[in-house]
C-alpha cells in the first residue's frame, strides 16, 4: 500500500512539474509572436517626442523639390527659401503654419484677397495670410519677394552667395530680428542647405566646415524683448519674467531651447 501511494506522488510531481514548464513557455512564445498586442521592445516609441534635428530633415524631405523649383522659376536660392521656412514655421510646427499653412510669415498687406488668420506679433492680433496648402505658401514667398521693388537689388546678387542673400533680406526689411541673417546662415550650414543651390546650378557642391561668427550683439533692448546674456537659459528667462516656457518658444518660433548671447527673445 504505501508502495502504492508514493508511486501516485511521484506520478503527481511529473505530471505537476510538465504543466507548470509548458505554461511558461507558451506565455514566452506569445509575447514575442509577430500577432501578438505586445511587441519587443526596440528602443524606440511613437509616443516618444521627435528631435529637433529630425523634424527639421523631414520638413527639408518633404519641401527641398518645392524650394527647387522656385529657385528655377523665380531665381531665389533654394537654400534661402528652406532656411526661411524652417525658421519662421519652426519646422512647419508653428501655429501659422499648422493653422494657417503660412510657412514664411507673410502679413496680409493691402494686395492680399484671400483668407487670413490673426496672430499676435510686433503688435496684438496682427493679420497673416491663410492658403489653402504649403505650395501655396511657398509659391507666394516667392511671388511676394519678386513683385517687390524694395527686394530687387537681390536678385543681383550670385544665386549661391546665400551669406548676401540672407544680408539682403534683413536689409530690405524682411524682418526686424538684427540677428535674422545669422539664423538663416546657421540653418544653411548646419543642415548643408547650399547642396539644392548646387543642383539647380549644375554644380559640384563641397561641404561648408567654416564655423558661424558669433552673431552681433543685438540693438538696445526694445519694450517687450530680451537680449539674450551670456549664461542665460531658456528656462531662466522664462522665470525670470514669470512666463511659460511654451509660450516663449511659440513667441519666438523657436524649436528647441538653443540660444545665443545677443539674440533678441520677443517676450509680449
Amino acid at each position: 500500500m504505501i508502495k502504492k501511494s508514493v508511486l501516485v506522488f511521484v506520478l503527481f510531481l511529473f505530471v505537476g512539474c510538465h504543466a507548470k514548464k509548458s505554461v511558461i513557455v507558451t506565455k514566452k512564445d506569445d509575447r514575442y509572436n509577430s500577432s501578438s498586442k505586445y511587441k519587443r521592445n526596440t528602443g524606440s516609441s511613437s509616443s516618444r517626442p521627435a528631435s529637433t534635428s529630425v523634424v527639421v530633415n523631414d520638413y527639408i524631405a518633404n519641401y527641398k523639390e518645392v524650394a527647387m523649383n522656385n529657385m528655377k522659376n523665380y531665381g531665389i536660392p533654394a537654400s534661402i527659401i528652406l532656411a526661411q521656412g524652417i525658421l519662421e514655421s519652426g519646422a512647419g510646427r508653428g501655429t501659422l503654419a499648422m493653422t494657417a499653412n503660412n510657412h514664411f510669415g507673410i502679413k496680409c498687406h493691402n494686395d492680399w484677397t484671400g483668407e487670413t488668420v490673426l496672430k499676435d506679433d510686433d503688435a496684438a492680433q496682427e493679420c497673416f495670410r491663410k492658403y489653402n496648402d504649403p505650395a501655396d505658401s511657398f509659391k507666394d514667398h516667392a511671388t511676394f519677394l519678386t513683385g517687390r521693388n524694395r527686394y530687387a537689388s537681390l536678385f543681383d546678387l550670385p544665386k549661391d552667395d546665400y551669406e548676401a542673400w540672407a544680408r539682403g533680406l534683413r536689409l530690405a526689411g524682411y524682418a526686424t530680428d538684427p540677428n535674422y541673417p545669422e539664423k538663416l546662415i546657421s540653418y544653411i550650414e548646419k543642415y548643408e542647405l547650399y547642396q539644392y543651390d548646387s543642383q539647380v546650378l549644375g554644380k559640384k557642391y563641397v561641404i561648408n566646415k567654416k564655423k558661424i561668427e558669433t552673431p552681433v550683439l543685438a540693438e538696445n533692448q526694445s519694450q517687450g524683448y530680451y537680449e539674450v546674456q551670456k549664461g542665460d537659459t531658456l528656462f531662466s528667462i522664462a522665470k525670470k519674467f514669470n512666463l511659460n516656457l511654451e509660450d516663449v518658444k511659440q513667441k519666438n518660433n523657436m524649436i528647441d531651447n538653443t540660444l545665443y548671447v545677443g539674440q533678441k527673445l520677443r517676450l509680449k
